[in-house]
C-alpha cells in the first residue's frame, strides 16, 4: 500500500480512545435534592442480595445496554430503576468529566436535580436504602487520601527472552489513590469519591473564577 494512500484514507478520521470499542461502559447520576430549603446530594446504599459490592454506597447507574441511544439515557434509565421514580422527576442532566479506568471500563458521570424526595420508592432488589449529605459538607470537608500499590505478576510463559532486561526487566508500578469521605455513620469512598471529588472541584472552580 502506497504511503499516499494511507494518508489519505486516515486524514479525516477522528482520533478516540484507543481501543474504546473493547471497553465497557457505564453511566451514573449524582442526584441533588432539596432538603428543608438546602442542596443535599443523594447515595444509595446497595442491596446485600447484590453480587458486586453489596452494601457499598453509590449513586444511581449502572452499565450501558446495547439498546440505550447514549450515556444519559443510561444514567436516566437507571436513575428511575433504582429509584422508584419517573423521568419528569430528573431535570436535564448535565455531564462531567467521563473516567477510563484500570478494569478496562468508561464511566460516564452526570449530575441532575431531583424535584421531590417524597415520590421515590428504592428498588429493594438493588437498593437497600437511601440517605442524603448537605452539599456543605463536600464544600467544607476534603476526603482523607490512602494509596493502593498494584503488583505487576506476568504469567508463567511471558517471554522475557524477547524483551531487554529479560526476567530482570524493571516494570513500572504505579499506585492508586482512593478517597474517603466519613459522613456520620456512613463511609463514601472508591469511585463514587472519586466522582464526587470530580464534582466539589468544578464547583469550587467556579467560586473562584
Amino acid at each position: 500500500m502506497q504511503i499516499e494512500n494511507i494518508l489519505n484514507e486516515l486524514k479525516d478520521r477522528t482520533p478516540a480512545l484507543m481501543g474504546h470499542q473493547h471497553f465497557k461502559r457505564s453511566s451514573v447520576l449524582i442526584p441533588l435534592i432539596e432538603v428543608n430549603g438546602e442542596t443535599h446530594i443523594l447515595f444509595e446504599v446497595r442491596s446485600m442480595n447484590l453480587r458486586s459490592q453489596p452494601g457499598d454506597i453509590c449513586f444511581p447507574g449502572g452499565r450501558m445496554d446495547p439498546e440505550d441511544k447514549s450515556p444519559d439515557y443510561t444514567a436516566i434509565r437507571e436513575t428511575i430503576e433504582e429509584l422508584g421514580i419517573t423521568k419528569q422527576d430528573i431535570s436535564e442532566p448535565i455531564p462531567l468529566d467521563y473516567i477510563v479506568n484500570d478494569l478496562g471500563r468508561i464511566i460516564y458521570p452526570f449530575i441532575g436535580k431531583l424535584k421531590n424526595l417524597k415520590n421515590i420508592q428504592p428498588n429493594p432488589d438493588e437498593v437497600d436504602h437511601i440517605f442524603t449529605v448537605p452539599l456543605s459538607f463536600f464544600l467544607e470537608n476534603t476526603p482523607e487520601k490512602y494509596k493502593v500499590h498494584l503488583e505487576i505478576q506476568p504469567e508463567d510463559n511471558f517471554p522475557y527472552h524477547l524483551i531487554v532486561g529479560g526476567e530482570d526487566y524493571e516494570w513500572r508500578i504505579r499506585a492508586l489513590e482512593e478517597l474517603f469521605y466519613r459522613y456520620d455513620d456512613k463511609t463514601i469512598w472508591g469511585l463514587t469519591a472519586k466522582i464526587l471529588t470530580h464534582f466539589i472541584d468544578l464547583i469550587n472552580e467556579q467560586k473562584d473564577l
